[in-house]
């Protein structure tokens, strides 16, 4: 019976070059995800601050999370509450759509400006709106 013989030789332990060579690559591709996000959102505060500073607002109201999204809605012109809209899965989609519309209009940009560059490659159309020549010609909505 040769076959129910049990091989002392075979090693079930794990080598650990092994696995430290898999966590260092799993802590520094974790690393350059952080550092990339962090670079996104430095862009996007610095356009934000650029476009609120053309509106009259208060630039550093980009660097205060909820905060920002009202000075926005103040700038296009929408009521306070909008932001409560946010908070609801799907209405927000179509909330953030809208925006992105009455910003464009603020700025005289036309809708096809406005949904492709100001929603769908946002950070793009806030640089393009913060530091082109576009002037803040006011609310749409009010």
């Amino acid at each position: 019976m040769w076959f129910a013989q049990i091989d002392s030789t075979y090693n079930t332990t794990i080598d650990p070059t092994v696995t430290t060579t898999a966590a260092a690559g799993f802590g520094i591709a974790m690393l350059l995800y952080v550092l990339f996000w962090l670079a996104v959102a430095v862009v996007t505060i610095v356009a934000m601050w650029k476009i609120f500073v053309k509106a009259g607002q208060p630039g550093w109201a980009a660097i205060i999370p909820i905060y920002n999204m009202y000075i926005l809605l103040k700038i296009i012109g929408r009521p306070a509450w909008w932001l409560l809209l946010f908070f609801i899965p799907l209405v927000n989609i179509v909330v953030s759509v809208i925006i992105a519309l009455d910003l464009g209009k603020a700025f005289g940009k036309d809708p096809v400006y406005s949904i492709i560059l100001l929603w769908f490659f946002s950070i793009i159309g806030y640089l393009m709106l913060g530091f082109g020549k576009d002037k803040y010609v006011g609310a749409p909505n009010k």
